[in-house]
């Protein structure tokens, strides 16, 4: 019972005060883990179905995603657009960050709102507008338009990061160095950028992440040998119930997860 009792912050609200807070926080939690619990069992499955629990174990889905050229060319294509969104997004991100953080324009705040319209638009929207302008210049079906439709996504992503990591950056520091003779670029490049590279790091995670998961653009403007693998995970799905998918989803999984635990490993500030 003491601990019920205890302060959990400095409103001196208790821990048993906040007890519902918790048990939120745990039914929320349990939903979100769920889906992989049951996914991971079903990819070691031996059955020809999706089945879980498992009867009997096996690595033959593993066996079948890594002995397939259309999987295989798939996932090359899904990692080389995530790589590559990543390296689009992240300096235009944060360029566009660094520069509306020390703007006195009077219209920043709406160039803020304006670069990060697209996480309030609808995907499908931006998928269909994406397919219709690409079909007038040709990037249908190709890595480049994927790249950018991409892009457009991950852009609002590493602006909101990394202006959050701007505003806890002290700019004094940067007058400082320029003051003593450095431009604007490497004041920004030797003070800046190595106190908020934890933001820079997260940032550019995010914007591999989004292109390595998006399915919808994908669906629109990729196809061939530049179709995702998101996209043809989920053809599969719609055309057969193939326990591939599960292996693949946990492969994904994986990936994902250590993409984000490299990004707090080599992006936490020193102090």
């Amino acid at each position: 019972m003491h601990w019920f009792s205890r302060p959990a912050s400095d409103t001196q609200i208790t821990h048993g005060q906040r007890l519902w807070l918790y048990i939120l926080a745990a039914i929320i939690m349990v939903l979100l883990v769920a889906p992989t619990l049951i996914v991971v069992p079903m990819s070691f499955s031996a059955s020809q179905y999706l089945e879980f629990p498992p009867q009997e174990w096996s690595l033959r889905w593993y066996e079948s995603y890594f002995s397939s050229t259309a999987w295989m060319q798939a996932t090359k294509t899904s990692l080389t657009a995530g790589v590559l969104t990543m390296l689009m997004a992240t300096p235009l991100g944060v360029a566009a960050a660094y520069g509306l953080h020390v703007s006195l324009h009077p219209w920043a705040r709406g160039i803020f709102v304006l670069l990060i319209t697209p996480m309030m638009i609808p995907v499908i929207l931006i998928a269909i507008g994406a397919f219709y302008a690409y079909v007038q210049i040709g990037l249908v079906n190709s890595l480049f338009g994927l790249v950018i439709a991409h892009s457009i996504l991950a852009l609002p992503l590493v602006l909101i990061v990394v202006s959050a990591g701007l505003k806890s950056f002290d700019m004094n520091q940067e007058a400082a160095a320029r003051s003593l003779g450095a431009s604007r670029l490497t004041a920004f490049l030797t003070v800046n950028l190595p106190q908020i590279r934890f933001s820079v790091i997260t940032a550019a995670v995010l914007s591999f992440l989004t292109s390595f998961d998006e399915v919808i653009i994908a669906m629109f403007v990729s196809g061939g040998q530049n179709s995702t693998l998101t996209r043809n995970m989920f053809n599969a799905l719609r055309d057969q119930i193939d326990p591939t998918i599960a292996a693949i989803s946990t492969i994904m999984i994986v990936v994902s997860s250590g993409a984000l635990l490299l990004a707090q490993v080599f992006g936490k500030s020193k102090n």
